[in-house]
């Protein structure tokens, strides 16, 4: 007697593997996990062609190499802006070859002279306080003949360049230091480094409209910051306000106080940052201690 068949279609030839026993066991769904492979930690990849500079300052241990226009900078030779400058006249020269580019790599400012003469190597930083009248401009030179900060400075002064800037005709505390790279430290301003002036103004105004600009304001597309201002007193039509910011835009409290409708007549800047105006009389320049500079610079960049 034959067995019955299996109803179903019919099984294609070759199509499918094996044939599983009757009775087997079906497989498991899912096996058990594996532990995670722990992968070796490899090395930070170094870049595959470093710079000479950068090269043999590592082979040999030095200090990482920085920009030449940095370094002079930072040795009180110039603004940034101004060696760009020198170099371009070729007035800089290294082993007594002019330097072509200011992001020239150096370890140090050995072999480097400017107009021939060899630069030292940098001395601590100092900084002094100016009061600076008005009628002066703070440049170094001016196309016109126009009086300058540099002619109203003491002539031992060393080479000093000024922090920020005040108009022609504003007077008050003007910071000068003999360290380019601190000199662009407190202009950023990411610095947040306070400034207050006192504004002697015509036109009418109320602490109400003052107290407004600490939310801040644009003028004329330009975006100014929060500033605090405080009603001082009136003498007839004239309001004297204190005004303290952090940005230091150019001619930003002047442009502030005009768009509230006043017109000012005198401007004082009193401080910058921990550094105040005091009794130093017009003309005059006093050294902040190097402990003190020291401290300050160690605050810059901190909440």
């Amino acid at each position: 007697m034959e067995p019955p068949k299996k109803s179903g279609p019919p099984r294609r030839p070759g199509s499918g593997g094996p044939r599983r026993p009757t009775g087997a066991k079906p497989a498991p769904a899912s096996r058990p996990a594996r532990p995670p492979v722990k992968k070796a930690r490899t090395a930070p990849a170094k870049p595959a062609n470093p710079h000479p500079a950068r090269a043999a300052a590592a082979a040999s241990g030095k200090n990482e190499p920085q920009r030449i226009a940095k370094l002079l900078a930072r040795a009180g030779v110039a603004s940034r802006r101004e060696i760009e400058r020198m170099i371009e006249e070729g007035r800089i020269t290294l082993d007594g070859e002019a330097v072509s580019t200011p992001a020239t790599l150096l370890t140090s400012l050995h072999g480097v002279a400017v107009d021939g003469n060899p630069v030292a190597a940098p001395a601590p930083a100092r900084l002094f306080l100016f009061h600076k009248p008005a009628g002066f401009l703070t440049t170094e030179r001016d196309p016109r003949g126009r009086p300058t900060i540099y002619d109203k400075l003491p002539a031992d002064l060393p080479r000093v360049m000024p922090i920020g800037r005040l108009d022609m005709t504003t007077e008050g505390l003007l910071l000068l230091t003999t360290d380019g790279e601190f000199k662009r430290q407190m202009e950023l301003p990411s610095t947040g480094v306070p400034r207050t002036y006192r504004a002697r103004a015509f036109g009418e105004v109320s602490q109400n409209q003052l107290e407004d600009l600490f939310d801040g304001l644009e003028i004329d597309g330009i975006r100014y910051g929060r500033i605090e201002a405080n009603l001082e007193r009136r003498t007839g039509r004239n309001q004297w306000i204190e005004m303290t910011l952090t940005e230091g835009k150019n001619r930003e409290v002047r442009r502030v106080l005009e768009h509230l409708g006043l017109q000012v007549n005198r401007l004082i800047r009193t401080s910058y940052g921990p550094f105040h105006l005091g009794e130093l009389a017009s003309g005059a320049v006093e050294e902040v201690r190097q402990h003190d500079l020291v401290v300050f610079r160690k605050s810059l960049g901190k909440p």
